[in-house]
């Protein structure tokens, strides 16, 4: 089968396109014939070498897959050959991943792909997806009529973040620093939309305008956050979330923090269970089908191109110079 690997950690020229003996679904696995997976930013980290991960080479590169199942292992009785399947947290923790014609799979990481989905779409939201529900329901336990700020509303992760929020029941104040980016903000649903551009107390009055009552959560997807606007803006027991900046030193106002008796998390996707991923996926399908969660594709790349697909998404998530929109959907 055709698949882009590596045999070594380094930078995106290090990935190979070419063949590898097709994997055979073990016991509680199933074989996928893949349709389309999508790129993360942890997919390149992983490759680079920058998050280290237990890695047997020929190692594939990749989290997301979307496609169809064509023979199940031992013990399997959930799934069935011919189904069509999403899923994602494959490439990490020593499971192989994704970018290949076949991907055998733990039945427990994949979910079924409602009617009238395509696979782009499934696979474009899979990660992301998960990822924004994680941080708004177990954790940040958004309620309906809450206020949340999203900080990196036009990314990736961040525009899911908006749209469940949405669909949570809570007002969203969505940031973004580009033109384009405020405007695909506003398309997804935010009530409001806030530049980040300017002095830093010109964007605290724009956010204070927008959320006179303080914010309830403040989702922070970029990797330096500004904690003395976030902390000033929120409201007392505020929630704040990071899902960014593995390398990030801020300052932190400790002070203004802990008189508003506020709480900081942290989390990582791929160290959930599969029960907590498998829930989100109930709620993503559920959207997906209404039309009511729809995920922003940027490109779609053969397989052929993943390494020029990793170069690109260092560009829009590292260098922050890329023109990347929206998710790097790639095909078998």
């Amino acid at each position: 089968m055709k698949a882009a690997f590596i045999d070594r950690v380094g930078p995106p020229e290090v990935i190979r396109y070419g063949d590898l003996p097709e994997p055979q679904p073990g016991p509680g696995q199933v074989l996928v014939k893949v349709r389309a997976c999508a790129v993360n930013p942890i997919d390149t980290y992983v490759r680079a070498g920058t998050v280290a991960m237990p890695l047997t080479y020929p190692f594939i590169v990749g989290c997301d897959l979307a496609g169809e199942v064509v023979a199940v292992g031992p013990g399997v009785t959930t799934l069935a050959v011919g189904d069509r399947v999403w899923g994602s947290n494959q490439g990490v923790l020593g499971r192989q991943g994704t970018f290949a014609e076949l991907a055998a799979v733990d039945a427990r990481w994949l979910y079924p792909t409602p009617a009238g989905v395509s696979d782009r779409i499934a696979v474009a939201a899979a990660l992301v997806g998960i990822t924004a529900w994680l941080g708004l329901v177990p954790h940040a336990a958004v309620k309906a009529g809450e206020t949340i700020v999203v900080s990196g509303a036009s990314g990736a992760v961040g525009s899911m973040a908006v749209q469940i929020a949405k669909r949570l029941g809570a007002r969203v104040v969505g940031v973004a620093g580009t033109d384009a980016g405020l405007a695909r903000v506003a398309a997804l649903g935010a009530d409001a939309v806030v530049d980040r551009r300017g002095s830093a107390d010109g964007f605290a009055a724009r956010l204070k305008s927008a959320a006179p009552d303080g914010a309830h959560v403040w989702w922070e997807a970029l990797r330096e956050p500004d904690f003395d606007t976030a902390i000033g803006l929120l409201a007392d027991e505020g929630r704040m979330v990071l899902m960014a900046g593995r390398d990030a030193r801020p300052p932190f106002p400790v002070g203004p923090f802990y008189v508003k008796q506020a709480k900081l998390m942290g989390f990582v996707m791929f160290k959930a269970s599969a029960e907590l991923q498998a829930a989100a996926a109930r709620d993503i399908n559920g959207w997906l089908a209404s039309g009511k969660l729809k995920p922003p594709i940027g490109v779609v790349l053969p397989l052929a191109e993943t390494a020029a697909a990793h170069r690109l998404q260092e560009e829009a998530t590292i260098s922050r110079a890329g023109p990347l929109a929206g998710k790097i959907v790639v095909e078998p």
